[in-house]
């Protein structure tokens, strides 16, 4: 199912699917849409797909510039738009072969380039591995997803702005000061990371001390999901919710001499540091004992790049941001050196997180990635 609307310069088309395992709803909505971005009057043979675990990418920022350049872009949304709390890694990689699979049969694409931007960027490479050899299991207690074994490979991956996937992102935000999950005022004084007594500077023994206790904190996490999943389904449940809090205390966030780049001090996405992790909002914090296991815990979930990245073995370019608050240096170096590709790069271009600032970021992003592409896929056939 689609329909189109067109500018001067670019051709939007909506595009939506069912997917194996997954029907159209009853209200109508179909669980894979997005939007298809190509140059006006024109039908690109050489394509991007971007997805992410539950941000709309329908209207991706870099969408339209791509696609001016000659590029198409489909920014798809798996089922789980929204719904990160159900998430289950093998159908999302199913839904995503939707998108591949459309732009190669229907789009009349010879080339699809996997864009792995922010949280995508795990994601997408989790795709490529599984397309490539078998290797994700299904979520605890469920069959592989249908369709698992018939994904169709990217020709090239791209990072942009990614970090090394969920649990790691999120381990490495935790506050691990936090003594009580059920009373987030409870706090270590000498592992909190806003008390002036600790710093900014930050010592290296109090970063040691910090990092294991966040690691501490997601093993602490992951053994009462497993004990409270087994009381709750002994009881006759299938799952239940919970939350996390305080989740925007990374000391890079507060210390910018740590893993260095133009980022400012103090602040993370949602702004300061410290009031940010005192709000009601944070990633990771709302889940279940199901989506933690499968998603967020260090033990047990297959949403991380790096355990990917080594079945990675078509052209691959990681872009990092320099002013990038909550994606640093060491996070792409990290991505870069697990690539298993012997025609790799690694660029760091100026730049927040989303490339809102300076002026002109996105065009340069866009540039810099077609003229990667045009490198390894001539223009000539675009």
């Amino acid at each position: 199912m689609s329909g189109a609307t067109t500018s001067p310069t670019v051709h939007k088309e909506f595009v939506s699917s069912e997917s194996p395992g997954a029907k159209r709803a009853g209200a109508g909505g179909y669980p894979c849409q997005g939007i298809y971005y190509t140059p006006a009057g024109k039908k690109p043979r050489i394509a991007m797909i971007a997805s992410h675990y539950q941000i709309d990418f329908s209207e991706h920022y870099i969408a339209e510039f791509m696609a001016e350049r000659g590029v198409g872009f489909l920014g798809w949304n798996t089922r789980y738009r929204g719904y990160e709390e159900l998430f289950n890694l093998d159908q999302a990689l199913v839904d995503i072969g939707v998108g591949v699979r459309w732009l190669k049969e229907h789009a009349g694409v010879d080339q699809v380039i996997l864009l792995g931007n922010s949280g995508g960027g795990s994601l997408m490479a989790a795709y490529q591995a599984q397309a490539v050899e078998s290797c994700i299991r299904p979520a605890r207690d469920m069959e592989p997803a249908l369709g698992i074994d018939e994904l169709i490979p990217g020709d090239a991956y791209i990072s942009l702005a990614a970090h090394g996937g969920r649990p790691d992102v999120l381990t490495s935000w935790l506050d691990a000061a936090v003594v009580d999950e059920n009373d987030p005022t409870l706090t270590d004084p000498e592992l909190d990371l806003f008390n002036p007594e600790n710093g900014p500077p930050y010592s290296e023994e109090f970063i040691e001390r910090y990092r294991a206790a966040q690691v501490a904190r997601n093993h602490r996490i992951t053994a009462w999901a497993r004990e409270e999943l087994a009381r709750v389904t002994a009881a006759g449940y299938f799952d239940r919710h919970f939350g996390v809090p305080r989740t925007w205390a990374d000391p890079r966030m507060v210390d910018a001499t740590l893993d260095p780049s133009s980022r400012p001090a103090g602040e993370c996405y949602r702004g300061s540091t410290a009031v940010a992790n005192r709000g009601d909002r944070g990633i990771g914090a709302g889940s279940t004992l199901r989506n933690w296991l499968h998603m967020w815990s260090l033990e047990e979930s297959q949403c991380r790049a790096e355990m990917h990245m080594e079945k990675i073995t078509v052209p691959a370019f990681v872009i990092n941001p320099d002013g990038d608050t909550g994606v640093f240096p060491s996070d792409a170096d990290a991505l870069y050196n697990a690539i298993a590709s012997t025609d790799k790069q690694r660029k760091d271009l100026p730049g927040d997180h989303y490339f809102v600032e300076p002026a002109g970021a996105r065009e340069k992003v866009a540039e810099v990635m077609c003229d990667w592409i045009a490198e390894r896929f001539p223009k000539a056939q675009w």
